[in-house]
C-alpha cells in the first residue's frame, strides 16, 4: 500500500470514530494516541474543532474527552514500564514503532528536567507519545506524574482544537484553494519521510564505518 493511502485511510478512520461516535470517540482515540499507538492528536483534535466550529460538538467538551484520554492512556502505558521493565520494553516495543531511541531519548529529557518533563512533554510532538513509558520505569509519583500529565494535555489539546475551530470559521475561503493545499500536504508529507529515511541510511553507514 502506498503510503498516499496509508495516511488517508487513517485520517478517514479517526474521522469517522469522532463522527459517529463524538465524545467518546475523541476518548477513545487519544487513549490509543497515549498508548504507544501512532494516532495523531494532530488530526484528531482540530477535526474535533472544526465540528465544534459547525456546532456539532462543543469546545469545553472536545477538550476536556482528549485530555481525559490522553490521561487515561498515559497511565495505562506508565504501569506498562512499572511492570514490564526496560529490558522488555526494548525489545518489544519495535512492534508499536517505539525503538531503543526513543526511550534513551526521552530518559536523557527525565534526566536533564526532571519530573516535571511529563508535563513539558505533552507539548512536544513526537515525544508526547513515549514520555510516559521512562516515567514508569523511573518510578516518578503517579500523581505527580498524572496532574503533569492533564495539565500538558489541556493545555495541546485545547491549542489543536482553537486550530480546528478557526479553520472551521475561515473554510469558505480555504475550501477554494483545497486541491492545491492537499497536494501540498502531501508532497511535504512524502519529503518527510525520505528525509528520515536517508537520515536513517547515513547513521546506518557511519556505524559500519565506525566498526571498520
Amino acid at each position: 500500500m502506498a503510503i498516499t493511502e496509508i495516511i488517508t485511510s487513517l485520517v478517514q478512520f479517526i474521522t469517522s470514530i469522532i463522527s459517529n461516535l463524538g465524545y467518546g470517540g475523541i476518548f477513545f482515540l487519544m487513549i490509543l494516541e497515549s498508548a504507544l499507538i501512532p494516532i495523531p492528536s494532530e488530526v484528531i483534535m482540530p477535526f474535533s474543532g472544526f465540528l465544534v466550529s459547525v456546532g456539532k460538538l462543543g469546545s469545553v467538551g472536545v477538550v476536556l474527552a482528549g485530555s481525559f484520554g490522553n490521561l487515561v492512556g498515559s497511565i495505562a502505558t506508565y504501569y506498562l514500564g512499572v511492570r514490564v521493565g526496560r529490558a522488555a520494553i526494548i525489545k518489544y516495543g519495535k512492534y508499536v514503532l517505539f525503538k531503543k531511541k526513543h526511550l534513551e531519548y526521552t530518559e536523557r529529557l527525565f534526566e536533564k528536567y526532571g519530573d516535571k518533563i511529563a508535563f513539558i512533554g505533552r507539548l512536544l510532538p513526537g515525544v508526547r507519545t513515549y514520555i510516559s513509558l521512562p516515567a514508569g520505569i523511573g518510578l516518578t509519583g503517579i500523581v505527580k506524574f498524572a496532574v503533569y500529565t492533564f495539565a500538558g494535555s489541556l493545555i495541546w489539546n485545547a491549542l489543536l482544537t482553537y486550530a480546528g475551530i478557526e479553520l472551521g470559521i475561515n473554510w469558505k475561503h480555504i475550501d477554494k484553494y483545497s486541491g492545491y493545499l492537499y497536494t501540498i500536504a502531501i508532497v511535504s508529507t512524502i519529503a518527510i519521510i525520505l528525509w528520515i529515511l536517508y537520515n536513517k541510511r547515513r547513521g546506518n553507514k557511519s556505524k559500519t564505518t565506525t566498526k571498520i
